[in-house]
């Protein structure tokens, strides 16, 4: 289930993301959350598994007609287990009018996704 971002989950939210490679340093990390808690069409969320620990985190970037996931980070334990499409289909149905695209990073996961669910 996904969770909007607060200061309470600061620390999770910099664990999580600390898993993206452009991340790893901790003023570049800090400096992305400042830059999602910049705008309010600026939003990051958290994702719980269903044992309710945080095992994900998804930063998107949203317009009138683009849902535009800028990064997408899962904890190493949950990798391979469709938490990822899990995130991107919650993302979907709570911004169903628009369309879900990737940053650089993304692009080929969104893709994925789409091809998944026959999106293409």
């Amino acid at each position: 289930m996904l969770y909007k971002y607060k200061n309470d989950y600061q620390k999770i939210a910099m664990g999580l993301l600390s898993f993206i490679p452009d991340l790893k340093e901790l003023s570049h990390l800090k400096a992305e959350l400042q830059w999602y808690q910049g705008e309010e069409n600026r939003i990051l969320f958290l994702w719980k598994n269903q044992n309710g620990d945080f095992v994900g985190v998804v930063g998107v970037e949203i317009s009138t007609e683009i849902l535009m996931v800028r990064h997408i980070a899962i904890s190493p334990a949950e990798r391979n287990e469709g938490v990822s499409f899990q995130m991107l289909d919650a993302l979907d149905q709570l911004y169903p009018n628009r369309k879900m695209m990737g940053s650089m990073e993304t692009a080929g996961l969104i893709s994925k996704w789409e091809q998944h669910h026959g999106d293409y």
